[in-house]
Parts: structure tokens; sequence; C-alpha cells
């Protein structure tokens, strides 16, 4: 597995040691999220799409309609593509040192149009099986109209980077012996139970791999 990039966007000027050239790890933080933000300059503004995604070894697939002017500009320029888990906030002493802790992923690149139906099926599949793995198979696949009203884009992981702040908080020498609670508070994503469809057929169970999540 070769290691990440180390181009002049990627690596790190401040806080170097948060940095990891490991892809490993980069895979880890693009599969346990949900959605990732796109990052994209359409007619002269920038914007940021919070958007569904999936990966697939080395190739990072998003969607949208194919009459969004994101999915229409992507492909003739370069985008930025991050994802973010918060996984606690770092309370110390002193306000200056307050902090999170996270592991967050940007992938820079020129993404390209997935075409072909076959290769969208397959892309689409990437991206459910992110979001509910086991869904795909669950539900009814997608119509050649369908497939048509859908865009899909793909980017290449070949640069990127990964930042991971971890443990607690540090404060200045003289601010440790303050009488103020320092410490962490954890956050953590969880999924509630399944609330069915109004609309449901009397009698059709909760699946194994909904359930399961």
């Amino acid at each position: 597995m070769k290691p990440l990039s180390a181009t002049p966007r990627t690596s790190l000027g401040r806080y170097p040691e948060r940095s990891t050239p490991d892809r490993a790890a980069l895979y880890d933080i693009l599969d346990a999220g949900l959605i990732c933000h796109l990052g994209i300059v359409v007619n002269g503004t920038p914007r940021v799409i919070p958007t569904c995604y999936g990966r697939l070894d080395d190739t990072l697939y998003v969607h949208g309609s194919t009459g969004a002017s994101s999915m229409m500009t992507a492909p003739s320029q370069e985008v930025c593509v991050t994802v973010t888990h918060l996984d606690g906030l770092v309370l110390a002493r002193s306000l200056f040192h307050h902090s999170i802790n996270y592991r967050s992923a940007m992938v820079y690149g020129v993404p390209s149009p997935v075409t072909g139906d076959d290769e969208k099926r397959a892309a689409l599949r990437v991206i459910t099986e992110q979001l509910a793995p086991g869904q795909w198979d669950a539900a009814r696949q997608p119509t050649r109209k369908e497939l048509a009203g859908v865009a899909v884009l793909a980017l290449p992981l070949d640069e990127a980077s990964v930042k991971v702040r971890q443990g607690p908080p540090g404060d200045d020498d003289e601010d440790y012996a303050l009488p103020v609670w320092a410490g962490v508070l954890p956050v953590r994503q969880a999924f509630g139970a399944p609330v069915p469809d109004p609309a449901l057929t009397p009698g059709i169970p909760v699946p194994a791999h909904i359930a399961a999540r």
C-alpha cells in the first residue's frame, strides 16, 4: 500500500505531528463516514456541498442530480472533498487551549464523470452500501430512466491528507494548578431504533441488515 502523497497543500505546516502518511488511516476515516463535503467553484463562487459518498479501493464516488450545476462543472476543475469525525470536546483550564478531538481527511483532484449504465450502477452500489450495508440487494434496482437522472463523479485518492487530534488538553505549565476542571467530553454518533414508513405494508419486518445498525 503506497503512502499518501506529500504535496505543498497536503503537508501540514502547523501541528505536523497530527498528520500521517498511512493510506490505511485515510481508508478508515472515509469508510467510517456517511457524509462528505464537496468544495467546488461554480460561476466564480465557491460552494461547499454536503453529499453522500462511497469508496472503492482508491476511488471516491459522489453523486447528485444531472441538473445540478456542481455535477456539471466539477469535471472541468479541481475540487476538494473533506470528511470529518468529531470524537470529543477538549476542555482545558484556559480558553486558549480548548480544542476538539477529531479525525479528518482531505482529498484533492479533478473528478471524472461515471458513464455507462453498468459503471454507474456499480458506483451507486458503493455509495448505497456506504450508508446502509446490504440495502442495495434489498431494494428495487434503479431503472435506466432513473440512472439517466443521476450524475456520479469518480475522484481518485492520489492526493490526500489525514489529520487526527486525540488525547487530553495541553495547558501551559502555570495553569495546571488552577481550580478548573479539564478533560475530554466524548462525542459519539449512534443509530436509533428504525422508524417504519407509515405507508409500509403490514407484516414486513425490519430487515436484519437495518436492525444491526
